[in-house]
């Protein structure tokens, strides 16, 4: 702040999410700061400071200043010249109201100088952020018109800090839902990720269910389960997981995994994950005896076992046995199989019957529980 002041006295404030979490006493993570200097002006002002600035979208007034080691977001005050539903065309300005009105929710609109004065230019945000209602700025349809991504920042601030949905925002999320369709599967699932990133984020998905707005982002989608999921989830103490919660809101069928990777062009880790939770082999795990539990891991791995648990235990309030899992899971360590191709060859095999027959002796220590030595696995070998 202090480069920007330089340049600007009194041209720069804190705005956004900072400003709004220590409004409510949560972590500050991200730090943004607008400021009436151009992007030029904000990268010559920080280079006069000696601080590393980045012009990750100068387009739209952004440059990013890496001080101390972390980042803080710079953003000239603008207001949209032309929205299509997806992106602005923007226009910079130098008043700070322009740049107010065009935000999406009055507790994301409020600025704070350097020295923590607030500036409350959008009127009740300042109570807004304080009581966690979210709330659009002006009207709600237009709002979402400019950027449909909006829709779903609607539920997902409300799932982290929502008092109550505003009755008027979610009458025109669901007017809006089709604009949906405009917007990018990965920013789609981006958004989705940090709404169900949110400790209980059950209330905001019944309510996407209820307006349409799940089927227009997850079509076939049932969150039902939901409330369910996150009371086993915090009787186990088990963290949220994006993940996690889209497993309890489809079958565990192999086609509706491939359909719902593919809707939204999941990461090649995401996808293997939902892809091993859905594998038809990997049947009942709530309840099985220990012995059993850990051949579960070996085949399987202990993520993929946990999964499956999880949302067993939803279906069945079983907090106390998905317990159980998830301490042998962490305490998992995956045995080594002590023979190998070396061992099949010396004891005469070759080709194809290599493979076999160790893949046969591999399945007869499993079921022994790991417990078959070497010397009794080279003995059945050589037998």
């Amino acid at each position: 702040m202090a480069a920007l002041e330089v340049a600007r006295p009194g041209g720069a404030r804190f705005v956004g999410g900072c400003v709004r979490n220590e409004l409510r006493g949560v972590p500050v993570d991200d730090i943004d700061i607008a400021t009436q200097l151009k992007p030029d002006e904000t990268l010559a002002a920080l280079e006069a400071a000696g601080i590393r600035a980045i012009p990750t979208g100068l387009e739209h007034g952004t440059v990013t200043a890496i001080y101390d080691g972390r980042p803080y977001e710079i953003t000239s005050l603008r207001h949209d010249v032309e929205t299509d539903g997806r992106r602005a065309v923007v226009a910079f300005t130098e008043d700070w109201a322009e740049d107010a009105e065009r935000r999406d929710f009055r507790l994301n609109a409020i600025y704070a100088a350097a020295d923590g004065r607030l500036h409350e230019i959008v009127p009740n945000s300042v109570q807004d952020a304080i009581d966690g209602r979210v709330i659009f700025i002006g009207d709600a349809d237009q709002r979402l018109r400019e950027d449909y991504l909006r829709i779903l920042r609607f539920f997902r601030f409300n799932a982290w800090y929502g008092a109550g949905m505003d009755a008027e925002g979610l009458a025109a999320c669901e007017r809006q839902k089709d604009g949906l369709a405009k917007i990018a599967s990965e920013r789609i699932w981006k958004e989705l990720k940090r709404l169900m990133e949110a400790p209980d984020p059950s209330e905001a998905m019944l309510a996407m269910e209820e307006t349409g707005v799940l089927g227009a982002v997850l079509p076939g989608a049932n969150a039902s389960e939901l409330p369910s999921l996150v009371s086993v989830e915090q009787g186990a103490g088990l963290a949220p997981d994006p993940l996690q919660r889209l497993m309890a809101m489809f079958p565990r069928r192999v086609r509706d995994v491939t359909s719902v990777t593919a809707h939204l062009r999941l990461s090649n880790a995401e996808a293997s994950r939902l892809a091993e939770w859905a594998d038809p082999a990997l049947t009942h795990v709530l309840g099985v005896q220990p012995d059993a539990l850990r051949r579960l891991f070996y085949q399987f791995g202990p993520r993929a076992v946990l999964d499956r648990a999880l949302i067993e235990a939803a279906q069945v309030s079983g907090a106390d046995a998905l317990t159980t899992i998830k301490a042998a899971a962490v305490d998992w360590q995956k045995p080594d199989f002590p023979l190998g191709g070396a061992d099949a060859l010396a004891a005469g095999l070759s080709g194809p019957d290599v493979g076999a027959v160790l893949r046969t002796l591999e399945q007869s220590w499993v079921a022994s529980d790991f417990s078959l030595t070497r010397d009794e696995l080279v003995a059945r070998l050589n037998s």
